[in-house]
Formats: C-alpha cells, sequence, structure tokens
C-alpha cells in the first residue's frame, strides 16, 4: 500500500505561521514587560532591567525580520 503525501493549501500554510508569530510577539513583548517590571522594582539594578527589555527588543526584532522576509512587505 502506497502512502499519499498531502499538501497543505496557502490559507493552511498561513495560518500556521499565524500561529507561530503570534507567539513569537507574545513572547518579546512578555520580556519587555518582565524588564520593565525589573526596572522599575529594582532601582538598584538599572542595567539588568535594560538589558532584559533590550533581549525583548531583539526577539521582537528577529519577529519583523521573518515577517518582512516572509511576506515582502518591502517589495509591494
Amino acid at each position: 500500500m502506497q502512502k499519499i503525501k498531502r499538501h497543505m493549501t496557502h490559507d493552511e500554510e498561513f495560518q500556521i505561521l499565524k500561529m507561530v508569530l503570534d507567539k513569537f510577539l507574545w513572547i518579546g513583548v512578555g520580556i519587555m514587560v518582565f524588564g520593565f517590571y525589573k526596572l522599575v522594582t529594582l532601582s538598584d539594578e538599572l542595567w539588568y532591567g535594560l538589558s532584559v527589555m533590550a533581549a525583548g527588543a531583539i526577539v521582537l526584532l528577529i519577529f519583523i525580520t521573518i515577517l518582512v522576509k516572509e511576506y515582502n512587505f518591502l517589495s509591494r
């Protein structure tokens, strides 16, 4: 018996990609909120809060890079 490979439609691919990118967005925002919380509550450790916020910004930049690469927003 031969196995048949199913191919996803463009809409199915888009829905999966949307779910993955949504997770990147929530993780980046969550990291930045945590960094802001540490920045506000720990006044003696200013650099720790800023570095956590910078890590969240890096995650969001990766998110933007994936979006631009995948959907070619700049060429339209």
